[in-house]
């Protein structure tokens, strides 16, 4: 039986991720903000962090937020984990962070090249947007009465649950550095997947594209954030859908 530590496993993909290994037999402690015994701000660290870290052999470091501080977390989470001994650390990361000028996703590639050079065993998984992602997107564009998405831009959605399954894996194994992305089973047109997200709710919202301005929409269109040599992902978004209201 592996100890095992699940930053954010409170989340959309580390509750997944800790109910996978403790199905597997082992023990998983679970830490996020609000997750007694082992609440903590990664932003802050502090002895709180180490006691949770204490005897723990991998860490799968799920935390992160758009809203910065990824970084600041990340040298708290790799400086603890090297006091303790932790012998694996497992990061998911985003595909297109070394592509696309995004703020979040600049801040994830820093992420990962702290991780890459802290002489611990690591292990990074870059995955496409999680379906849940698109469903919140569309969710607030689809507010007005009309459903306005980027011109020309592309989306490979991947099932979290997938996710879960494969970080899971790379979590039991050996550290194997950067392993090949994961991207979903197709690449739509954003416009599809939001007529997709309409028909599914019943919104009645004209979707239209309009073009935007930028070096981080050119990425975007130009497709940095997509593998579509590595669709290897099974659900797609309209059974995401399906399963959420039934249909």
């Amino acid at each position: 039986m592996t100890t095992i530590l699940v930053t954010g496993g409170t989340g959309t993909l580390g509750r997944l991720v800790t109910e996978r290994l403790a199905a597997a037999g082992h023990e998983v402690r679970v830490l996020s903000r609000h997750a007694h015994p082992h609440a903590v701000d990664l932003r802050e660290g502090g002895p709180a962090l180490d006691k949770a870290l204490a005897g723990v052999e991998t860490v799968v470091h799920c935390a992160s937020s758009p809203r910065g501080g990824d970084e600041q977390a990340a040298e708290h989470l790799v400086d603890a984990a090297r006091r303790a001994g932790v012998g694996h650390l497992v990061y998911i990361s985003i595909v297109g962070v070394d592509r696309v000028p995004f703020g979040y996703y600049r801040s994830k590639l820093a992420v990962e090249r702290r991780i890459e050079e802290s002489g611990l065993g690591w292990t990074v998984l870059r995955t496409t947007q999680f379906h849940d992602l698109l469903f919140t997107l569309f969710a607030g564009l689809a507010k007005p009465p009309v459903l306005a998405v980027p011109a020309g831009v592309r989306d490979q959605p991947v099932e979290v649950a997938e996710v879960a399954d494969r970080l899971a894996e790379y979590a039991l194994a050996a550290p194997a550095g950067r392993v090949p992305d994961m991207g979903g089973p197709e690449v739509r047109s954003l416009d599809s997947l939001a007529r997709a997200y309409v028909r599914a709710t019943g919104r009645h919202r004209p979707v239209v594209n309009v073009p935007l301005f930028g070096k981080t929409y050119r990425a975007f269109r130009a497709g940095g954030h997509l593998t579509p040599e590595r669709a290897v992902g099974k659900g797609t978004f309209e059974e995401y859908l399906g399963r959420r209201f039934g249909g």
